[in-house]
């Protein structure tokens, strides 16, 4: 008998790859003549980085900007052109320092980071695996790491969701030149839209420590990002495409400005 165990993380417990090995020794146990394969899974969230470096990919580190702006040791995979981005791995719930979750501040500045060091190694495909964010900032920060200028009445508008309630203008003249001739493809295990009661903040919002003010401070800036994006003619309307809530909005950043 022939047992492919293709396991995903249990959150908070075990990692995919842990998983595997703890039902490889079951099976053995009871069916000690079985041929057992473990190929950790995962869904775009956390593990999917390691699941791709357990499939033969490379993994090359990157100091990148956490999820409330301090720098943390983050990594990208890589096999050939594609490289695989993990935004938990910049802009995680699991890198909050302390643990305190910042609903308001939180930015994806990192992400677009990890994006950035796959074009410097010559990616001319990457999966953008989104999931386990701490971030609800529509991927504002993202696309400020690739050359996106996000401006207030007095200056580039700061870190965080509610923070894009001030939002006055959107240049995507400066997006990195390179995504131009790269494949991004979004790996989401969910479809909801940006904004309203099944969107990025109120569905998600209240995960990442956002109170009832909190997330209604999120939908506004949020809102506005997509008022200005979906206007723009280097960008695509994407505010209602299912996966654009995913990870706080940075699915809709994808969508809509990376394509």
């Amino acid at each position: 008998m022939r047992i492919v165990i293709a396991s995903d993380k249990f959150k908070g417990s075990a990692t995919g790859a842990e998983v595997a090995t703890a039902l490889a020794a079951g099976i053995a146990a009871v069916l000690p003549h079985a041929e057992v394969e473990a190929v950790p899974v995962a869904d775009g969230g956390e593990g999917t980085l390691q699941a791709a470096i357990e499939a033969g990919f490379e993994r090359v580190t990157v100091r990148a900007t956490g999820p409330t702006g301090e720098p943390v040791d983050a990594a990208i995979a890589m096999r050939g052109g594609v490289a695989i981005v993990e935004m938990a791995a910049a802009s995680g719930l699991d890198l909050l320092p302390g643990g305190a979750r910042a609903a308001r501040t939180a930015t994806s500045r990192g992400t677009g980071e990890l994006i950035a060091a796959a074009l410097d190694r010559g990616a001319t495909s990457i999966m953008l695996g989104v999931g386990g964010s701490a971030c609800t900032d529509g991927g504002a920060g993202m696309l400020q790491a690739l050359g996106v200028r996000l401006s207030t009445g007095g200056g580039p508008v700061g870190p965080g969701g509610a923070a894009l309630a001030e939002l006055v203008a959107v240049d995507l003249s400066g997006l990195d030149a390179r995504l131009a001739g790269v494949e991004v493809v979004l790996a989401s295990d969910v479809d909801n839209p940006l904004l309203g009661s099944q969107g990025a903040a109120a569905v998600f919002g209240p995960q990442k420590g956002a109170d009832a003010d909190d997330v209604a401070a999120l939908e506004r800036g949020l809102a506005r990002l997509a008022h200005l994006i979906d206007a723009h003619p280097l960008a695509r309307p994407a505010a209602l495409t299912p996966g654009a809530g995913a990870a706080g909005g940075v699915g809709y950043a994808a969508l809509a400005v990376l394509g």
